[in-house]
Formats: C-alpha cells, structure tokens, sequence
C-alpha cells in the first residue's frame, strides 16, 4: 500500500501554534498566514480512524482548492497558493463558531432524524410525507456548533443570534454567501452529470469582512449524487449511487460502530484502505474533470517541508 500522512509536526520559519484538526493540521505563521495540512487522516462520526487513506490528503486539497478558485468571484476566501499538493497557504482570519450546512435532498443524518420522527431540524420546519433522497422544494440551511472536540450541535437561526454566537449582520452575509456557494457548486457539479447534495461551508472575519475559510465541495465536506439514474432509483426507493464519504459511514454501521461509547472501530485491511483511495480518486476525477496525478509518496513530509519552505521564503 501507498504511503499515508497521518501525523505532521513541522516546525515553519515564523510558526506561532499549530492546531491539529480531525484531517488536517494548521500551522499559523506570525499570526498572518496558515499553512493547512490535508493529511491522509480519515473521520467518521467525529472520531478520527486508526489507519490513513493514501492520497485521501491530495485529494481533498485540490478539490478544495479547485472551488476556492471557482468561487472567488463571488465570495472572498482565505487561499493565498498551493505549494504542494496537499497544503493550502492563506491569511488568517478569526473563525466563526458555527458551521453552516445546506441540504438541498433529504439524506443521511437528517433523514435518519426525519425517519424517527423529527419534523423541525435547526428550527426549519419539515412538512410530512417526505422520502429519502427526496429533493427540498429549496435548500435549508442547518448549522451547527463548531466544537474543539467531540460532536458538533445541531443549532437554529435564532438560537445563533439569540447567544451571540454570530451577530444578526455577520450571520445574514454567512447564511447569503452559503446559498451563492451551493447554487455555484450545484451548477459545476451538474456540468459533471453530478448532483450536489448537501454541504458545509466555514466563515471567518478578516479586516472587518467576512471571508471563506478550510475547504469546501470535497468528499469530507459534501455528498454527491450522480444525475444518471437518480429519478429512476427515488422512484424505485433504491439507494442513490453517490460520491461522498458516506460509504465509509455506511460500512462503519454493518460493522456496528457509530462513534458510541463501548464501540469498536473494525479491522481496516490495507485492500479496505486501498479500496477507499480508489473512491476518493474517482471523486476527485468526476467532479474536478481531470485526471488525478499522484504525488511522490516516497517522502511526504520531507516533501511537504521544502515546497513551504520555499513558498514562505519567496514572501520576504
């Protein structure tokens, strides 16, 4: 099996801190730039699984980086450069604590909810009668809480401002922003013969405006569908055939773990960990257009040190 990245400890020219998320670590250069590692980590049910998937870093960091580019015209974001393939270099902003989720069909945790009976997610009302996959009459918006550790909350609108979480002002441009953000990536995706959807875009503040941080439309971050078919399977009530890291979700749960207390995260084979490289390249392929390039796995971290190295140094 190829190389993973699991675990960075890079000391840059002007590092501050580093804060090591789920799947990627970030390094703050004088509190002015972050260099954000995509490693080859992977998370599910926010608990961080034992073994990495090659290239999963790559992956996410190009696609992440493709929509960054694809979007700029109408949301600013955070991207500065990519001097390696799977680091992204950008300013600092300071983040917001929530999470914005759209969801233009009614699928995975929320149908789970929906299915137990749950008429209300977020304080959006849900009318009766809904299936599984079915398509909202128009996205809702379902944010969460950001938390350092453990799970996310789900929160309302209302909820947000009422706390203080988010001022009224900042939430409106976020909440405009995320339905720009997936009427764009919806309209790319369908170039594709994709459907996106459901996502989840992060916010910060930066000079006073509101700006676009981490990644965005990647397997991690949004579920796909593919457009082929879709109509014929919703009919039927069969499964979509979907792009996103729900697979690893579902297999997960036929192995009876779902990141609860007492559970046992199965056995991940080299041919699973391989199989699920393979799933994420042909995301990567489907949604960006483009044939996938593996990077040298020889060395990564030596690899990742010298492009940012000679990025930053190019700077001064």
């Amino acid at each position: 099996m190829a190389n993973t990245l699991v675990n960075t400890e890079f000391k840059f020219e002007g590092q501050k801190s580093v804060y090591h998320g789920k799947v990627r670590d970030v390094y703050n250069i004088n509190d002015d730039l972050l260099v954000m590692v995509a490693t080859d980590r992977i998370s599910a049910f926010d608990v961080i699984l034992p073994k990495g998937i090659p290239f999963k870093g790559q992956v996410l960091n190009q696609i992440a980086a493709t929509f960054l580019d694809a979007t700029a015209d109408i949301v600013p974001n955070w991207k500065l450069a990519t001097p390696d393939p799977m680091v992204t270099v950008g300013v600092k902003a300071e983040g917001f604590r929530v999470e914005m989720i759209i969801r233009g069909y009614l699928t995975g945790s929320a149908w789970r909810e929906y299915a137990a009976g749950c008429r209300e997610l977020c304080g959006v009302k849900l009318p009766d009668g809904m299936r599984e996959n079915e398509r909202f009459p128009e996205p809702i918006i379902t944010p969460t809480t950001k938390a350092d550790a453990g799970h996310d909350e789900n929160i309302s609108r209302e909820e947000i401002i009422r706390q203080g979480i988010v001022s009224e002002e900042d939430y409106n441009q976020m909440e405009a922003y995320t339905r720009a953000l997936f009427a764009r990536g919806s309209q790319m995706a369908a170039e594709k013969g994709l459907i996106l959807v459901d996502t989840k875009y992060e916010f910060g503040k930066r000079d006073g405006k509101v700006i676009l941080i981490d990644e965005i439309h990647t397997p991690d971050s949004s579920r796909y569908f593919y457009a082929d078919g879709y109509e014929e399977r919703f009919a039927k009530g069969e499964p979509q055939k979907q792009l996103s890291k729900e697979f690893v979700r579902q297999w997960l749960i036929e192995h009876n773990f779902m990141g609860k207390a007492g559970q046992v995260v199965p056995e991940m084979t080299d041919e699973y960990c391989t199989s699920v490289s393979d799933r994420y390249i042909e995301l990567y392929e489907h949604i960006v257009g483009c044939k996938f390039d593996k990077a040298d796995e020889s060395d990564i971290a030596s690899r990742i040190e010298k492009n940012v190295s000679a990025y930053l140094a190019s700077l001064k």
